[in-house]
């Protein structure tokens, strides 16, 4: 299906070619670009003050807080953005008029011209250089390159920054350190609200220090969607959305209140009101720009975000990852991002898609061989033939799941497929013409229609689009890949198999149980993979028309045919945006999906993130006490044990389509080639084919019903909100008046005692191993964001201050308050601690007593005695959502380490960002390999004095029992060790702000 070369990059030329004469970037030996002492930031400037962070900070890395001109957003939001952002831009200005005579790269500044005379504004020139490395550069790679030269004061950033990217080829295989400073930042309201809390709690902090608070402000543009608070607590009627957002406002009123406070007092910031949609599809029809056109300067769009699937913007060809919360306020507060030159993945695509293939189906094949291939850490680039024959939308599908597949970015370069999107979604001419012509100009634009000049990867994939066929993943994690035509071989394999991800080891006398209940006066009966839930839901697929004209396709030829989804099942509709609703609308289909009970429950995320509201009463009451295995099946990118529903043991990931086919058949159990989906209102048996629609039916229908004027339309007053928003009163003050009784909002205890000076290494001796874990815990497994079960911890706290359970919400919802978030670390049901011994759920063995405990109480226990604690983990540790809570959770509990096989890539950052110890057991050791129990006392012999600290150094680890081992240190950058010097990132940039 797919070829594979893992080869190193390909080698450059004999020669170093350097940068022109005429270029202020001086010659540097490779050697010395790779040697600590060239390091931009070397160990003399871990200690070295931050306080030129707004010196260096310049018109070109500001821009507009509006995306596509003033009629896109309503008069008195952008009145009132321009009076708030006014000041910042005045500083701009004045620092912009003398950056040409004192940047580095000035000779590189030049004017792009307008087709009819005048010119769109100044930009660096990457063509200038002339330097013939930068034809063979990847095109994310050139975004890194462009980011460097525009921001080079030497300082935050410096030339031998430009150079080690500009010599990628060689320097990508030696774990290389740059800097990089992304153009904006975007959250959403689960990530956004602890971000705001610790912003808030900075000011506080700063102001304790004797410094200004308004230190405290964002100097990139921040926008943030509110969008992950939505439940499906109501569903199957007409007015299930408002029902639904009523409720989301009643739980939420404290946040969202908090939010609305943060939208004025912190300078720079848009907050999108709940009901707008899913951040990432907003993200991909309104907030990309491609191209920033900042007061006449030019530039790039790049972006990171609070959310794993910030990527999906990478599909319009901008640079967007997910990062942790933490370095996500690092770098609004002018910090640039230190990261690693990554290596890049060119993945060829050619062919097409066969009749009857979905995005989805393409991108879980493309997830399972990626992850295959191992990305990890990695940009994967896409081109080739078969680029032309994928939408935009198809290529946001790919790019969306790129933490599933494990890399940074899925990037998928400008084309005249990405300008045809921009003018659909409503970018004007003029805006799509001056996006054109920069990236032409500036070598980051690709014609397919002229000759491809070759260029360098660090190793290769290709797939032949007509080889991929219908699939689904599951029944626990997105890269398990199952052909459709060998699904229900593969679940009555699941069913057989041991416990494991695939496998729930049902004995087979019980393979055949039945449940039967009754549900509203009917008859009704459940069995092992009997569909409860089926949602089309998350930003992956609901922002494709293709996929979601599809389904409603689907559900009208059932229909026709006098197919009905059994009344239990629950169904429900979450589009990413409100351009879903009105092409559905327009194109008569809408009925279709609401007859089906697919009705819209709301704009956000939804069951993707656990928000699937609880099962009605009776489906409940007959899965409770019993051992079977019900099922769900979402269009979503994560279906981790205990994510989608605490009831729902297995969960399949589907296209829209596939959503509504197995909704109707009501099982998982069902090879739908010969089995029929029920019998049709003329007693004839109705299959999977004959109510699939074709490619051409599908194209016809997006074709006629996606207009540019819905995005318009709907984006034209997004910053208005709505009834329930604009009456919400905040406070106006510049400092949050923090509510001690609030259990929503609570100032956090990281800076509280904060001194001026660095506290340095902290020693870790003696100790005790708080969990013990196997392969692939996840950030779910670790801060959970779904239901507080009511025997936690955290229902216990919330109960104690007068919470009914009724009124618990979410773990994500209350991100923050920190003594909820504390509790409810590692609190997920499905936890599997090998300190237990087989048994499943959030406790731990008190290793002292041999108490079993919650792992919160247990944590608190070592606290109370003054004794560390460390985590034993197996490879893949983190994996999933980009939660900075399953970093700052650890710490609270007293955690001073980890030590695993392997780290997702976010994860192990946001350890670092805290101040927390990763550490990795050498190539083919683990605990078990070394015989370690985690009842053993650990002892990490680093050493006291950071300056004697190296990146990726060796590290011993001894026990009390006798045993050594040595692991590899995963403070991967010299700027990490500056932030565990000073107790995380967070501190650093309080302490350098305020010495300012």
């Amino acid at each position: 299906m797919y070829r594979r070369a893992t080869s190193g990059v390909r080698s450059a030329s004999n020669s170093l070619t350097r940068l022109s004469s005429s270029s202020p970037l001086v010659s540097t030996p490779a050697a010395s670009a790779l040697s600590p002492s060239a390091s931009a930031l070397n160990q003399t400037s871990r200690s070295r003050s931050f306080s030129s962070a707004l010196r260096s900070f310049r018109v070109c890395s500001a821009s507009a807080r509006w995306s596509h001109g003033g009629s896109w957003r309503s008069p008195a939001s952008l009145r009132a953005q321009a009076r708030v952002s006014a000041p910042v831009m005045e500083r701009l200005e004045r620092s912009y008029a003398s950056m040409a005579s004192e940047h580095t790269f000035k000779d590189l500044l030049t004017s792009l011209p307008k087709p009819g005379g005048g010119e769109y504004g100044k930009y660096y020139s990457l063509t200038a250089l002339n330097d013939p490395r930068i034809d063979k550069l990847p095109y994310s790679v050139r975004i890194l390159l462009e980011s460097a030269i525009r921001n080079c004061d030497n300082y935050q950033v410096t030339k031998d920054d430009v150079e080690k990217i500009l010599d990628w080829e060689n320097t990508s295989t030696k774990q290389v350190e740059i800097a990089f400073k992304p153009a904006r930042v975007i959250l959403q309201d689960f990530t956004g609200v602890p971000a705001l809390v610790d912003l808030a709690s900075m000011r506080d902090a700063v102001k304790n220090l004797g410094s200004d608070p308004n230190k405290i402000n964002p100097l990139v543009p921040v926008d943030l969607v509110v969008d992950h608070s939505v439940q499906v607590d109501f569903a199957r009627s007409e007015d299930a959305a408002q029902k639904n957002m009523e409720l989301e406002f009643k739980r939420n009123k404290e946040r969202f209140a908090f939010l609305k406070w943060g939208s004025t007092a912190f300078q720079n910031m848009l907050v999108v009101p709940p009901g707008s949609g899913i951040v990432h599809q907003v993200n991909l029809e309104y907030l990309g720009r491609v191209v920033f056109n900042s007061g006449g300067f030019l530039y790039p769009d790049s972006v990171v975000g609070t959310d794993s699937h910030t990527t999906m913007i990478d599909g319009l060809g901008v640079a967007g990852w997910g990062v942790g919360g933490i370095e996500a306020e690092a770098a609004m507060l002018g910090q640039p991002m230190s990261m690693v030159l990554p290596g890049v993945v060119g993945f060829k695509l050619d062919g097409k898609l066969k009749e009857g293939v979905t995005a989805t189906d393409l991108v879980l094949t493309v997830t399972q061989i990626l992850r295959k291939h191992g990305v990890v850490g990695k940009f994967v680039e896409f081109y080739g033939e078969g680029m032309s024959e994928l939408s935009l939308a198809d290529r946001a599908t790919i790019a969306n799941m790129s933490p599933e597949y494990g890399a940074t970015m899925g990037f998928f370069p400008v084309d005249h497929v990405t300008l045809e999107y921009l003018k659909l979604t409503g970018r004007s001419d003029e805006t799509v013409s001056m996006i054109e012509s920069y990236l032409r100009a500036n070598n980051m634009f690709v014609d397919y229609n002229e000759p491809q000049q070759e260029r360098s990867y660090t190793s290769y994939l290709q797939l032949d689009l007509g080889h991929v066929e219908p699939c689904i993943s599951g029944p626990k994690r997105p890269h398990d890949r199952v052909p459709l035509k060998d699904m229900k071989a593969d679940w009555h394999a699941c069913l057989d198999n041991p416990v494991g991800f695939k496998g729930f080891a049902v004995p087979k006398d019980k393979q055949g149980e039945v449940v039967k209940f009754s549900y509203d006066g009917q008859p009704a009966e459940i069995k092992h993979g009997s569909v409860v839930i089926a949602a089309i839901t998350s930003c992956t697929n609901t922002s494709n028309p293709s996929v979601m004209i599809g389904a409603a396709l689907v559900a009208k030829k059932a229909y026709d045919l006098g197919l009905m989804v059994k009344p239990w099942v629950k169904t429900s509709l979450a589009p990413g945006s409100r351009v879903v609703e009105k092409y559905l609308d327009r194109s008569g289909l809408r009925e279709d999906l609401n007859k089906q009970g697919f009705q819209i429950v709301g704009y956000g995320c939804t069951t993707c993130i656990g928000n699937s509201g609880d099962l009605d009463k009776s489906v409940a009451a007959a899965i409770e006490g019993t051992d079977i295995i019900p099922a769900a099946v979402l269009s979503g990118n994560r279906n981790f044990e205990g994510r989608v529903h605490p009831q729902t043991r297995a969960n399949y990931l589907a296209s829209p389509p596939l959503v509504v086919a197995y909704a109707l058949a009501g099982t998982v159990d069902i090879d739908f080639e010969t089995e029929p989906l029920g019998t049709g209102k003329d007693g004839k048996n109705v299959f999977l084919r004959d109510i699939w629609p074709s490619n051409e039916e599908v194209a016809k229908v997006v074709q006629y019903s996606v207009l540019p004027s819905m995005f318009k339309s709907s984006y034209e007053t997004i910053t208005q909100g709505n009834p329930l928003w604009n009456e919400l009163s905040a406070p106006g003050s510049t400092l949050y008046s923090w509510d001690s009784n609030s259990t929503y909002i609570h100032e956090p205890p990281y800076f509280k005692n904060m001194t001026k000076d660095p506290p340095g290494p902290r020693e870790v001796k003696d100790a005790y191993c708080l969990l013990n874990f196997g392969d692939s815990v996840t950030t779910d497994h670790i801060s959970p964001a779904g239901n507080i079960q009511k025997t936690s911890p955290a229902a216990k706290f919330l109960m104690d201050r007068g919470v009914s359970q009724t009124d618990f919400n979410s773990y994500g919802s209350r991100r923050g308050n920190d003594e909820v978030m504390a509790r409810g670390t590692f609190a997920n049901i499905r936890l599997v601690n090998k300190l237990l011994k087989g048994e499943v759920g959030p406790k731990t063995v008190h290793v002292p007593t041999g108490e079993k405990l919650s792992v919160f109480d247990a944590a608190s226990r070592y606290m109370e005695a003054k004794q560390d604690t460390v985590i034993l983990a197996g490879a893949e540790y983190g994996s999933g959502s980009s939660r900075d809570w399953a970093a700052k959770g650890p710490l609270l509990l007293g955690v001073k380490a980890v030590i695993a096989k392997s780290f997702e890539r976010i994860h192990r950052s946001n350890l670092a960002g805290m101040g927390i110890i990763p550490l990795c057991f050498k190539a083919g050791e683990d605990a078990d390999t070394l015989g370690l129990t985690g009842h053993e006392r650990y002892t990490v012999h680093l050493p006291t004095k950071v300056s004697d600290i190296k990146p990726g150094q060796d590290v011993t680890v001894t026990t009390d029992t006798g045993k050594s081992f040595v692991c590899t240190l995963r403070f991967d950058t010299e700027v990490e060790l500056a932030y565990y010097d000073h107790g995380g990132i967070l501190p650093y940039v309080i302490r350098s702000l305020s010495a300012k």
